[in-house]
């Protein structure tokens, strides 16, 4: 018979952030580490993540853009020989700038001995998924059922993340420091 391999052929970013918060959330059970204090480094490293997963989703043809006459355009040859706007490689620049932008923003608040938990988490999730939200008006749809819908799923995963981010930076403006490095 003939199988076809069906796993490991992309990666949603909205589960990804899910299933490494529920891990991370089991490993710190046993450690007296705020939560929080964990979530604010892993998101610096995450964005730096985020860009090398989506180059490789450059290399891979996946997760295409629309198609567009726009002069960088890129062709998927494995797809189509469609011009299409290379959304993958807008998404892993933004990411890498993000990366760059914590870099130093940690490096100010490290300088002082005073960061807020929640402060970095909060803010890339606010960065990245509002980033996703737009970036997905030049993304072809993933599903059909998409073309239907006012906005993609992308999109729509992507708002309650961001409303999350938003309670943390503002809990930070309530909440002690902490002092740990």
């Amino acid at each position: 018979p003939h199988f076809q391999f069906t796993g490991l052929a992309g990666l949603a970013s909205h589960g990804g952030v899910l299933g490494a918060l529920i891990a991370l959330y089991l490993y710190n059970r046993k450690k007296k580490i705020p939560y929080l204090w964990y979530l604010d480094r892993m998101m610096i490293a995450g964005v730096l993540l985020g860009a090398f997963i989506r180059l490789g989703n450059l290399m891979n043809s996946e997760i295409i853009g629309s198609s567009t006459t726009v002069p960088w355009a890129f062709i998927f040859i494995k797809v189509d020989n469609l011009p299409r706007h290379p959304s993958q490689l807008y998404e892993a620049l933004f990411y890498f700038s993000v990366f760059i932008l914590f870099f130093f923003l940690y490096k100010r608040h490290m300088k002082t001995g005073v960061l807020k938990n929640g402060y970095f988490f909060g803010l890339g999730l606010i960065l990245v998924f509002t980033q996703r939200f737009l970036v997905e008006f030049l993304k072809a749809n993933q599903v059909a059922f998409e073309n239907e819908l006012l906005l993609n799923m992308g999109q729509i995963l992507s708002i309650p993340l961001i409303l999350i981010g938003i309670f943390f930076v503002l809990q930070t403006r309530k909440t002690n420091a902490s002092v740990l490095s």
